[in-house]
């Protein structure tokens, strides 16, 4: 039963997302984390790093209307979308992070969002580690574009890393929570750290 639910609810999205022009089913946990939270602003500026395909910059800028901004990122290229800014390159990498400043002109972002994942190798040890160094890359790429008071989402497949990089979200943000979205397969070992109100400048 267990299985077949999932199976049912994953093809419930999946069809969700081709029907309402969605280019992942994964838009529908960042509505979901944005009906629960509401941490992306009208007209706000948002960074959604491993953007590919485009689903949560599709729902972000939704969220942000014509006045925001929308700056998606990608080590893979990503078709384009209206009124989003892609850049192709790598977030761990000085240059990529002067890029995507430069498109924010001089401001700051007032939410970071990051639902990459590493390719996955099948053994979950080393699936988990991948997954924390990527949150890790994204939580230096907030200390650098995130304006204070602004906010975080971030996926992590739960492991023994897990709790000690909430340690570090928590050092640098007001509040901190875990959020399991019901698009989440029920099989799968994701959660999102939602963090709210960035103490900018942290003390570690």
């Amino acid at each position: 039963m267990t299985r077949w639910y999932t199976e049912k609810k994953k093809e419930h999205f999946y069809k969700e997302a081709k029907r309402t022009g969605y280019r992942a089913r994964s838009a529908f946990k960042l509505q979901q984390i944005q009906v629960r939270f509401n941490l992306i602003p009208k007209n706000g500026i948002v960074v959604d790093l491993g953007a590919a395909p485009g689903g949560w910059s599709q729902v972000s800028k939704e969220q942000v209307g014509e006045q925001g901004t929308v700056i998606g990122v990608d080590l893979s290229s990503i078709q384009p979308l209206e009124n989003v800014q892609f850049i192709q390159g790598d977030i761990t990498q000085a240059e990529t992070v002067e890029r995507i400043k430069d498109l924010m002109s001089s401001r700051s972002a007032d939410v970071v969002l990051s639902d990459m994942s590493p390719d996955i190798s099948g053994c979950y040890s080393v699936d988990q580690a991948r997954s924390a160094w990527l949150c890790e890359c994204a939580l230096h790429v907030v200390d650098q574009v995130l304006r204070p008071g602004g906010h975080f989402i971030c996926k992590i497949f739960e492991g023994e890393d897990t709790k000690e990089f909430i340690e570090k979200v928590k050092h640098r943000f007001m509040v901190v929570k875990t959020f399991s979205p019901e698009a989440s397969r029920k099989s799968s070992s994701e959660v999102y750290i939602i963090a709210k109100s960035f103490k900018k400048p942290y003390k570690d």
